[in-house]
């Protein structure tokens, strides 16, 4: 059955007010955000919508994870990079240039990826493709992909000749002239003909072959760089043209490409929430209650801390951000906008480095605990909060407190409190709630409920909170 991350989530909650709290002498008041909206997930498929980036991982590698990690910690999906053919090369970009719709890369062969789809799927885990839609490999190459298909600048053997391709040729180079962004080269890459109905109807069929063997939805690569009636046709012709997408669309202020544009052919990423999140965790984290003004609709918005792009251009956080890091995540599965993904990816030094161990035409399987895979999903921090994400879906905000600066608290109904220090001290104090009395486990602390938090029947705790650190409680991890 076909899951899509964001169907219904269409029904907003009113706008609440809460009860001032008055602790340290400071008092915070003003309306909450909406309601988190319902979210319809197949029995079958696990417990919730989070999707979990699983950047250059192998399919033997995913389907060993969803069995063993994605599926108990209660992921709702995988992303996985793009399954086509592509140019040969140990870099990790190399995966983004297509020479063939064969399901052959150095990820895995077709049946190794219909295996991890199997997989994924038992364990209740949904599969996300990331699609490259836009363009083929770059122009002035030629040779053989990784699976033996010949290619050179204007062909691509059995699927494009140069009539397939836009007639500019030359690179874009100004953003703000719409023709150039969607008709011109992409850093040298041959931009596809996508207004005509040859290459249509290719990579709709190209989409349909991937949902023959169990894939839920996709991530649309490069969308900025494709007209959206374009992709809207391609999604038309499509078998089921319910499927999920969600565009990648890098919207700037000024440019004439938004991300809202394609909100026709499905949801789209939202790429100034992570650069909020950058901007806040490096400056005040009182601004973060306001994450969704001027942004999109908050049940069409893709979320993520960082992505395999943001995390090497310095547009968001990453990794090396450490403890702020794990806090920013922290935030992103705890407050209500968007469908959130977490990346998973590895350490690098060299921007265009590939994956560990990798190679022109294979990479290694992915090994957490050692080597050089952030394996983020396996954090106490990151599963604590899958549960606690999936645990307030529906709820909205309250009992929200801040100290003017960089030290916040919050609750989501009366299913789930979080307070965040991103201060280098820490810090003891009383929080209201409005959770149940009782013993509950902090699951940013622990994953045995070995730390726990007592509610009395007034809703109030006392707890120290580490220094760059968070406390997360709610009503599925009691003592």
């Amino acid at each position: 059955m076909t899951r899509h991350p964001n169907v219904p989530r269409r029904l907003l909650a009113t706008l609440t007010t809460f009860a001032t709290a008055l602790t340290l002498g400071l008092v915070a008041t003003a309306a909450t955000p909406a309601a988190e909206p319902a979210r319809a997930v197949t029995p079958e498929h696990g417990d919730g919508d989070v999707i979990l980036n699983l950047f250059q991982w192998t399919w033997d590698s995913v389907a060993a994870e969803c069995t063993n990690v994605v599926g108990p910690a209660g992921f709702g999906y995988v992303q996985v990079s793009p399954p086509m053919e592509h140019i040969r090369g140990s870099q990790w970009w190399t995966s983004y240039q297509p020479v063939s719709y064969r399901i052959e890369s150095k990820l895995g062969t077709r049946a190794e990826f219909a295996s991890m789809v199997a997989a994924c799927d038992a364990a209740g885990v949904g599969v996300i493709a990331d699609a490259v839609v836009n363009h083929m490999a770059g122009a002035g190459q030629s040779g053989t992909g990784v699976a033996g298909t010949q290619f050179s600048d204007d062909s691509f053997a059995g699927t494009y000749s140069a009539a397939d391709f836009n007639d500019c040729r030359s690179n874009i180079s100004n953003y703000g002239d719409r023709y150039q962004v969607q008709n011109c080269r992409l850093v040298s890459l041959q931009d596809l003909r996508t207004g005509s109905d040859y290459v249509r109807g290719r990579l709709a069929a190209y989409f349909d072959d991937l949902v023959s063997l169990g894939v839920d939805g996709f991530r649309i690569d490069a969308a900025k760089h494709i007209p959206a009636s374009d992709l809207e046709a391609i999604k038309a012709r499509m078998a089921n043209p319910n499927v999920f997408w969600v565009h990648e669309v890098i919207g700037a202020a000024g440019e004439p490409i938004q991300p809202s544009e394609y909100l026709g052919s499905g949801d789209s990423h939202e790429f100034d929430y992570s650069r909020q999140l950058k901007h806040d965790f490096d400056g005040q984290i009182k601004n973060l209650r306001f994450i969704g003004d001027g942004k999109l609709p908050y049940d069409r918005a893709g979320v993520f801390v960082d992505n395999h792009d943001t995390e090497r251009n310095g547009e968001s956080m990453n990794y090396k951000w450490g403890a702020k890091y794990v806090l920013a995540n922290t935030f992103l599965l705890s407050w209500p906008y968007g469908s959130p993904s977490v990346y998973s990816g590895y350490e690098f030094s060299n921007n265009d480095a590939g994956a560990p161990g990798a190679n022109d035409t294979t990479v290694p399987d992915a090994t957490c605990g050692t080597g050089r895979w952030t394996c983020t999903q396996r954090w106490t921090e990151i599963r604590g909060m899958v549960g606690f994400h999936n645990e307030v879906a529906g709820t909205e905000v309250t009992n929200w407190w801040d100290d003017g600066g960089n030290l916040v608290s919050y609750g989501r109904g009366s299913k789930g409190y979080v307070v965040l220090n991103n201060t280098a001290s820490a810090v003891q104090r009383s929080f209201q709630t409005s959770l149940p009395a009782g013993t509950y486990c902090d699951v940013v602390a622990s994953s045995n409920c070995s730390v726990t938090r007592t509610v009395d029947g007034n809703g109030w705790f006392t707890a120290s909170v580490p220094a760059y650190g968070a406390l997360a409680l709610h009503t599925a991890a009691r003592s």
